[in-house]
């Protein structure tokens, strides 16, 4: 009796032991007498131990951060690259049987990928359009990864380090590219104001009053600033009419046939008179002037 016991609490003890629990994100792949014996999902199950052996597996996504590399792009520019990596095993019994460790291997591959892409693309290209860089890694990491059980969900470049010299001459093209877009853009609005301009003074060509009025107008606005010296500018065009109302009157005046009458020279066009009341105080001013000289 006692030895049925013992036999009975060593078997009670074998089945606990070979009794394994799986999580949902588990699965586990299964060798009986070291043969593929298929693959269990998620719960408890019995595998005699000795005889069965299983090997977890999970199907998480998993980030694996890719060290820096020193890279030497197609411009010939030595730079220093990292990445990260997302995969996850999409097939566990690959995984297990096809690699040996597909978490080294997969990084491994991830490294030589990235500095044999990079070499093929210019320093610009990767700092411009970094998801087609992004793009092709992750193409060509899957294609290989495949055979392996393992799926590539997506692989992202972090950071690119330049060495100073770089930094200092890209800094200078960008302050080089700003100015010329600031002169593009002087340039244009300059020639939008002259088009501007140019159409005003056609419709102000076209309408002699509005120039008139926008002559008050500009009265107004430096009357407003309060200035001690006011300048007024006066268009020719306000002389039109008298111009033309002196020719009417000479018209009138010489005989038909006789022509426009010669110039006058100065000396023959008569001098206003001078007012008598003004003679005797220019007198006296002069004695005075000379009294207090001889003084």
């Amino acid at each position: 009796m006692e030895f049925i016991g013992v036999m009975l609490a060593l078997g009670a003890a074998y089945i606990i032991g070979s009794l394994r629990v799986l999580t949902q994100y588990e699965r586990g792949v299964v060798f009986l007498l070291g043969k593929y014996n298929g693959t269990r999902g998620p719960g408890i199950g019995l595998f005699p131990l000795l005889l069965v052996r299983m090997k977890r597996v999970s199907l998480r996504i998993v980030a694996l951060d890719v060290p820096a590399q020193d890279v030497i792009t197609r411009d010939n520019i030595s730079v220093k690259v990292n990445a990260v990596l997302y995969f996850r095993v999409s097939d566990p019994a690959l995984a297990v049987m096809e690699i040996q460790d597909y978490l080294y291997a997969t990084l491994q591959l991830a490294q030589t990928t990235l500095l044999s892409v990079l070499g093929q693309v210019e320093l610009d290209e990767l700092l411009a359009d970094r998801k087609k860089v992004n793009d092709m890694l992750k193409l060509i990491i899957d294609e290989r990864t495949e055979y392996w059980g393992v799926e590539i969900s997506a692989v992202e470049i972090k950071d690119v380090l330049l060495p100073d010299t770089m930094r200092r001459a890209i800094a200078k093209q960008a302050e080089a590219e700003r100015e010329r877009r600031a002169k593009v853009i002087n340039a244009q609005g300059e020639l939008q104001a002259s088009e501007t301009l140019a159409q005003a003074a056609r419709m102000l060509s076209s309408q002699p009053a509005s120039l008139q009025l926008r002559y008050l107008q500009t009265v107004t606005e430096i009357a407003a600033e309060n200035n001690s010296t006011t300048i007024f500018p006066i268009p020719m065009e306000m002389f039109k009419a008298f111009m033309q109302r002196a020719d009417d009157s000479v018209a009138a005046v010489t005989p038909a046939g006789a022509g426009r009458p010669p110039a006058l020279a100065p000396s023959a066009i008569p001098m206003s008179p001078v007012p008598e009341i003004m003679l005797p105080k220019v007198r006296v001013t002069a004695e005075k002037k000379g009294k207090g000289e001889r003084k």
